[in-house]
């Protein structure tokens, strides 16, 4: 069995996943606080992006508290569909995407009014911009690593 490198904490390595685990943690609470706390039900773009998301917060806090710098390769996997499927829905929700090609034609709107937060600041850009974050710290803690 191959040992994944062990990025121990206070490394450059372990302070990029950290940081992601942070990231992956905070949109989790942040859609259950939206979800169960506020009571807006979510979309069918937002419950495919927490399938993503919610496994990334299990897996980068194992990976942290691990110090396993080779969590990229099977954390980056369950990264970039979340990240696609928040990119899609960024475009949908600014107008970007036709309303024809719209997913959520039945039950709740995915770029309607209850689409935000804090007086207008957009829930599908958070995502994305979590997704984003979360992949580039990987990309930076495997590169850390390699060099």
């Amino acid at each position: 069995m191959t040992n994944l490198p062990a990025s121990p904490p206070g490394s450059p390595a372990w302070g990029f996943l950290f940081a992601a685990w942070i990231i992956a943690l905070a949109a989790t609470l942040g859609a259950l606080f939206i979800g169960e706390i506020m009571g807006q039900t979510p979309c069918n773009l937002c419950w495919h992006q927490r399938v993503f998301m919610f496994p990334l917060a299990v897996i980068l806090a194992v990976a942290s508290f691990r110090g396993d710098a080779g969590v990229w390769r099977y954390a980056l996997p369950v990264a970039v569909p979340g990240w696609l499927i928040a990119a899609f829905h960024t475009l949908l929700y600014i107008g970007v995407i036709p309303e024809a090609i719209k997913p959520c034609g039945q039950g709740i709107p995915c770029s309607g009014a209850n689409m935000t937060i804090f007086g207008g600041l957009p829930l599908p850009l958070l995502s994305l911009a979590a997704f984003t974050g979360i992949a580039i710290l990987l990309v930076l803690a495997q590169r850390r690593i390699s060099s």
